[in-house]
């Protein structure tokens, strides 16, 4: 991997339902008298993927369960936005004013990945149905139509245990590793690493959210470009399960520990 890259934001304009982000993105890039190369990264916002893809909810349409009224009277939400988050999680493990905290496809993310964010007023959208599958085929797609090959990440934003604010994560991945494995590999002064292992995909993904923002910017695409990447076939974010997560596992065993 090279020692230096540059990320690049590509204002699209405001992305519609419909909408097909390849095309948005080579216009906005024909524009910048610019094309997408060979070894390219492509970063996008959940947000904008998921409104061209049709996830879009209209909270007017939206029916609140007897839980959700329950939840979002505990937490001070608006029990249609409770039963949306309902609907998205796999889970719901607990929540704080406003906020709930879900289980969703192998991870833990507030309300759900469900947001109000850069959605038109009155309506919520919730994450792509399927980001790998959706980094894929615009990973495909890139490579019909330019006869390169990319990596893709579908980006979100999260917040982290005891930090403030958000960084980047990768919720969807095509063309390229999510994780680089360390293990085996010598530190400065001879021991092996042993456990090491490189989100490399997240790492990406928060290089790209300081160029595309997360308020009014309208950048829902980002070309990192230069990092010298081994690009593949690979598919897919790899995930850990929730009793070999330092976080997770230390919840539950604290809360084994209080039902004892």
């Amino acid at each position: 991997m090279n020692a230096e890259f540059r990320v690049r934001g590509i204002s699209t304009g405001i992305i519609a339902p419909g909408d097909n982000i390849v095309s948005a993105l080579i216009e906005a890039l024909l524009k910048l008298n610019d094309v997408i190369l060979e070894g390219d990264i492509i970063v996008i916002a959940e947000s904008a993927l998921a409104t061209a893809e049709g996830r879009l909810i209209n909270l007017e349409e939206v029916t609140p369960s007897p839980e959700a009224n329950a939840l979002a009277e505990e937490f001070g939400m608006d029990s249609r936005e409770v039963e949306i988050v309902l609907h998205e999680s796999d889970s719901v493990v607990g929540g704080i004013s406003g906020f709930l905290l879900c289980m969703k496809n192998g991870t833990l993310l507030p309300n759900a990945g469900v947001d109000a964010s850069n959605a038109p007023p009155g309506f919520l959208v919730p994450l792509p149905l399927d980001p790998d599958a959706s980094a894929e085929r615009i990973r495909k797609e890139i490579f019909a139509r330019c006869q390169v090959h990319t990596g893709v990440i579908v980006a979100d934003s999260r917040t982290h245990a005891m930090r403030v604010g958000c960084s980047g994560v990768a919720i969807g991945c095509a063309g390229m590793p999510s994780v680089i494995d360390d293990r085996g590999r010598s530190d400065l002064f001879g021991r092996e690493l042993l456990v090491t292992k490189r989100a490399l995909a997240d790492n990406i993904a928060t290089a790209a959210e300081l160029v595309m923002g997360e308020a009014d910017e309208c950048i829902p695409v980002a070309i990192v470009r230069g990092l010298g990447i081994n690009l593949s076939d690979e598919v897919g974010v790899e995930e850990i399960a929730a009793e070999d997560c330092l976080f997770m596992g230390t919840l539950r065993n604290i809360s084994k520990k209080e039902t004892e």
